[in-house]
């Protein structure tokens, strides 16, 4: 057994920036190189990306119609060339609050709009090459509801159980590590509110 403990957090030094530039930039992403010396002296050369739109965020939705089952869409994934099953997703605009957003984006992709919207959770992605976060929200209490979105074709909207996530897992086009954990998540909360007695008052 190896007696080498853990460090403690609390003594972490976060590494000094040496020097900081852009080395390639598109119309959505800007890859910034970083040059750092950490505690220890050593040095390392990271890239990042970063994007406009990180700044205000984004959101991901776990839209229920109904306390057993949610909508996932079916879209046009670039980086595989290929269809994915996911959840509604997309940036919070300037001016907009999550909640807001939130509804916004399941109305353009789904054609429904949520009376009830709650944040569930905050999830990173690659943490290592970008400071992207998502905020998850569990929307329920769903109405019929379309607005006009950017998507460049109409999007598939399938209808899911949400006890059944093991079939899910086992489809090779549902894959979106965040959208995975946003379920289990969602799943999760969902039974424990289930399992709490009713208050009376």
């Amino acid at each position: 057994m190896s007696d080498h403990s853990p460090q403690d957090s609390s003594s972490l030094v976060k590494p000094r920036v040496l020097s900081r530039r852009e080395v390639a930039r598109s119309r959505l992403f800007r890859v910034e190189s970083l040059e750092l010396r950490f505690s220890n002296g050593a040095e390392r050369t990271f890239e990042r990306l970063t994007g406009g739109g990180q700044g205000i965020g984004a959101v991901m939705i776990v839209a229920m119609p109904d306390p057993d089952h949610v909508l996932l869409i079916r879209e046009y994934a670039a980086g595989f060339d290929d269809y994915v099953l996911t959840l509604p997703k997309g940036l919070v605009d300037p001016g907009e609050d999550v909640v807001g957003a939130a509804n916004r984006e399941l109305m353009e992709e789904c054609g429904f709009g949520a009376n009830n919207i709650e944040p569930l959770i905050e999830l990173s992605l690659a943490p290592n090459y970008m400071r992207h976060r998502m905020q998850v929200m569990l929307a329920s209490d769903l109405y019929e509801k379309r607005l006009p979105g950017d998507e460049p074709e109409p999007l598939v909207v399938e209808t899911h159980a949400i006890d059944d996530l093991p079939a899910l897992l086992a489809r090779e086009d549902f894959h979106e590590a965040r959208a995975i954990a946003a379920l289990y998540i969602a799943r999760d909360k969902l039974r424990e509110t289930a399992a709490q007695p009713p208050s009376f008052w």
